[in-house]
């Protein structure tokens, strides 16, 4: 279910900036279960007047069931075939901020179409922080396992070098929201305007930081 962010003040010239230099191309949050996505991709939203979708509440509207349902009545290829399906569509009516599921990016015509539509940032997150985050939660199919965390190492392996292909990388990390928020506005100012702010120099003097795919 898409949703109108409301709106808040911030840097508006450089998010006014963003927003008609995306024309009619939407921002993609891929990265892992736990990463913020959805919690970042909502305050994107909002700083830039966009619409937000989860990829994750369209697929369970769609489907009229949850996503651990759809697993375990289904199977992992029928909810990666409903999930390219409804990445497709929201691609289709940008533009939104889209936080997608940690697996979506691994599929070959999804980064097409995400390359052909939208502007990707990957939220990368280490292990540690991943299970901090998702530990308490039950509705992670992929981690109903005897060792989560021996199955969170493994996804990071596989999954990580395809992540790089987005077009920005942000490092996910205890922070408060609104600076990861910050440095996804500042990226996307230098990704699509050229535009560098003052965050910036924050971002230089720190180990953590954004990166841009040349």
């Amino acid at each position: 279910m898409s949703e109108t962010a409301l709106p808040a003040q911030a840097n508006p010239t450089l998010e006014a900036e963003i927003t008609a230099a995306l024309g009619a191309r939407s921002i993609v949050l891929v990265g892992m279960m736990g990463a913020g996505k959805s919690t970042i991709g909502r305050r994107l939203a909002a700083r830039l007047h966009l619409p937000f979708s989860d990829a994750d509440t369209e697929i369970e509207a769609a489907a009229s069931m949850s996503i651990p349902d759809i697993f375990e009545t289904h199977g992992e290829a029928y909810f990666r075939n409903g999930e390219a399906r409804v990445i497709a569509r929201l691609l289709d009516n940008g533009p939104a901020v889209i936080a997608t599921g940690g697996g979506a990016f691994m599929r070959e015509e999804t980064r097409d179409r995400i390359r052909e539509k939208a502007i990707s940032i990957w939220l990368r997150a280490d292990a540690e922080i991943i299970m901090r985050r998702v530990r308490r939660r039950a509705d992670r199919p992929l981690l109903q396992t005897e060792n989560p965390e021996a199955t969170v190492s493994r996804l990071l392996e596989q999954r990580e070098p395809v992540y790089q292909n987005a077009d920005l990388t942000i490092a996910s990390r205890d922070v408060p929201h609104d600076r990861i928020v910050d440095e996804c506005l500042a990226a996307l100012g230098v990704r699509l305007c050229g535009t560098r702010v003052a965050i910036q120099e924050t971002i230089d003097q720190t180990t953590d930081g954004f990166s841009a795919t040349p």
